[in-house]
């Protein structure tokens, strides 16, 4: 039990370092200091945090849909990575880049990290809209926003990182910053998308609980149909 909890104490000491001192979490990883510890505490932190979120925002409709999303929302995030990391490592290296896989593996766990902590501090205010409202696509719209400023803020500590890391390769430096943007898009898109087939993370009100839902129609499309309801526009 000392154990675990030692060893609990420790991931959330380098979630905490990352936190505090980003230049200097970013150096070490530039080193390949503690890489495979820095790996496995970001990632348990994240699927911790996200996990918790999940749950909450599952609980509108039931306690089985509320472990369902605490299960799915960590895997949105991490399935996500795991499609979009070799692109973003073998065209960097393609144009120069010195750093391993592990390297970029633990860069791009940063920016889930930030945004899995950015989305636990907005816990409080869903679960008060949760439990104050019953309108299904204010929340839905309310969490569209809040997933949307987290991931951005995310995506952005991603791109600083990179930079922070290109500089110690200066061999198709800039051609790599048009590659990292252009990958940003990519994973926001992807992420985007694989949310939507990972659906339902809410749960419609009413309805039986369904662990997924048929591939229809697309994540932009449903919250464009969100704003017309809230607008009376059908």
């Amino acid at each position: 039990m000392i154990e675990r909890q030692s060893s609990g104490i420790k991931y959330f000491k380098v979630l905490i370092g990352l936190l505090r001192d980003r230049q200097a979490f970013l150096e070490e990883i530039t080193q390949g200091i503690r890489l495979p510890s820095k790996i496995i505490s970001l990632l348990v932190c994240s699927s911790l945090f996200l996990a918790i979120y999940g749950g909450i925002i599952g609980a509108y409709h039931s306690w089985m849909q509320a472990l369902s999303s605490a299960v799915k929302l960590p895997a949105l995030y991490l399935i996500t990575l795991l499609i979009c990391l070799p692109t973003l490592y073998f065209s960097n290296i393609i144009f120069g880049s010195k750093r391993t896989f592990g390297q970029h593996f633990a860069l791009v766990l940063t920016a889930v990290s930030v945004t899995s902590v950015l989305l636990f501090s907005f816990a409080p205010i869903t679960l008060f809209f949760l439990i104050t409202t019953n309108n299904y696509q204010f929340l839905i719209l309310l969490n569209v926003v809040i997933f949307s400023f987290t991931g951005f803020i995310g995506i952005s500590s991603l791109y600083q990182a990179t930079s922070v890391v290109l500089e110690q390769d200066n061999e198709g430096s800039k051609t790599r910053r048009k590659i990292i943007l252009s990958w940003l898009f990519l994973y926001a898109f992807v992420g985007s998308q694989l949310g939507w087939t990972l659906r339902p993370f809410f749960g419609t009100p009413g309805s039986i609980f369904q662990l997924f839902r048929d591939r229809e129609g697309s994540f932009y499309l449903s919250v464009l149909q969100a704003i017309g309801y809230l607008l009376g526009l059908r």
